[in-house]
């Protein structure tokens, strides 16, 4: 295939990039490109530091594949050149190409629309701390994307804030709540029966409330697709035999798991221990996000384990 020849002024900068990622000890260099380079002869330049190509061109992807670089698939839609790569370092992270608290140096470009001009040195932690649409867009659910991000927000204040100066967990479910409740019954006197649709919408700020308050109870939270709160304080009783999930998480993580694999339902945990937000589809962890200060969040790998022999206890304990 056909390739663009490097420029004095492209050569140049890697060098430079090679020259940062030395010094100040960075994982690895970021490539944001729209043309198709001789990959090879770039990694060449940056003798022994770690190139990353991020492109969402099918001929830059060709290239890529080709010259047996390390390659990261952008979503082909109008973006940003910061925006772009953030999206990069986001997948980067998920596919454990390089962890939070990582730096790396990122060539892209800023001014010049087609070829880098732009070296940055990016500290992962400080980049990647806010969770986008675009990464709850990404799972496979048919849950809608407003009602999805809700219940995250929620779900992560409630690992940052925890209630009346305590940490608190609590499970919701997105989605499919008629089998959900077919397959739970009531831990405690249902506090939303009763009421009507209009004020158990999520979109209604009491309704935030009352669920942040209501989190300190046993039980799960059954939140309709369209945003609604079906129910309050439901032990999940789903059964669905072997399931992989992460080491050292308790019932209420289990029961996530379950009931996410048993009804297609979109789950989240909130770990009263750490805070710790997990999404749960199709029985397994999709997406682990660490409230921290501030209203933002960090992504950390995730170690898996087989599902244990006995059978998992109710959601009233956690990890």
């Amino acid at each position: 295939m056909k390739r663009a020849e490097p420029t004095l002024q492209l050569n140049t900068l890697v060098k430079h990039a090679r020259r940062m990622a030395k010094e100040l000890e960075a994982k690895g260099v970021i490539i944001l490109v729209d043309r198709a380079y001789d990959f090879k002869e770039i990694k060449k330049l940056l003798r022994g530091v770690a190139l990353f190509v991020a492109a969402h061109e099918p001929k830059v992807i060709e290239a890529a594949t080709l010259d047996e670089v390390t390659l990261i698939k952008l979503e082909h839609e109008p973006q940003t050149r910061v925006t772009q790569l953030t999206q990069a370092l986001l997948e980067a992270v998920a596919d454990d190409q390089v962890q939070t608290g990582d730096s790396i140096v990122a060539l892209y470009p800023s001014f010049d629309r087609d070829e880098p001009d732009t070296l940055s040195l990016i500290k992962l932690g400080d980049q990647l701390t806010r969770l986008r649409s675009s990464d709850l867009r990404r799972l496979e659910t048919q849950v809608p994307l407003e009602t999805l991000r809700k219940v995250v927000e929620i779900a992560s204040d409630i690992g940052i804030e925890g209630r009346e100066g305590k940490h608190v967990g609590t499970l919701f479910t997105v989605g499919h709540h008629r089998k959900v409740m077919q397959l739970s019954n009531e831990a405690i006197h249902d506090p939303f029966r009763g009421y009507s649709k209009e004020e158990r919408a999520l979109r209604n700020p009491r309704v935030v409330e009352s669920v942040k308050e209501l989190a300190q109870v046993d039980g799960a939270f059954v939140i309709s697709a369209d945003g609604h709160v079906q129910a309050a304080g439901r032990m999940l009783r789903a059964q669905t035999g072997e399931l992989t999930l992460s080491k050292g998480l308790g019932a209420r993580h289990w029961a996530a798991a379950e009931i996410s694999k048993a009804t297609n339902a979109v789950a989240i945990a909130v770990s009263e221990s750490t805070g710790t937000v997990r999404i749960f589809l199709n029985g397994r962890v999709v997406l682990r996000i660490e409230p921290v200060s501030g209203r933002s969040m960090k992504w950390h790998e995730v170690e898996t384990e087989a599902s244990p022999a006995v059978e998992p206890k109710p959601p009233r304990a956690d990890s």
